[in-house]
């Protein structure tokens, strides 16, 4: 599974396209052992967030693994869906609260790898 991270308006359980799919050609994702890196560093504190759980067979677009973008300091690697997201390959849509410091923690309910 990967997992992509985005305010609870912004899916609406038909075909999502983030903005960034138009600004660098990918919808930027994690896997669950690194969702909690973006997610802190972009995100800290806020509290409308929700974590898609996405199938990468349902898709029908190319999945690749890269450097962040920004590269990431450890040189952790990310999946980047290369089109739009099927409804059908959102497996899960988890709530993703911060922290009480601001910080995330995968939610224990997302399947682990």
């Amino acid at each position: 599974m990967i997992l992509h991270i985005c305010a609870a308006a912004e899916w609406t359980g038909e075909v999502y396209t983030a903005p960034s799919l138009d600004e660098a050609g990918f919808i930027h994702c994690s896997d669950p052992g690194t969702a909690h890196l973006p997610a802190t560093a972009l995100y800290r504190g806020r509290t409308d967030l929700v974590l898609l759980e996405i199938d990468p067979r349902l898709l029908d677009v190319p999945v690749r693994w890269e450097p962040g973008d920004p590269p990431h300091p450890a040189d952790i690697w990310f999946p980047h869906v290369y089109g739009p997201i099927r409804p059908e390959a959102v497996v899960a849509v988890h709530d993703f609260p911060p922290e009480p410091d601001g910080s995330f923690r995968l939610p224990p309910q997302v399947a682990k790898p």
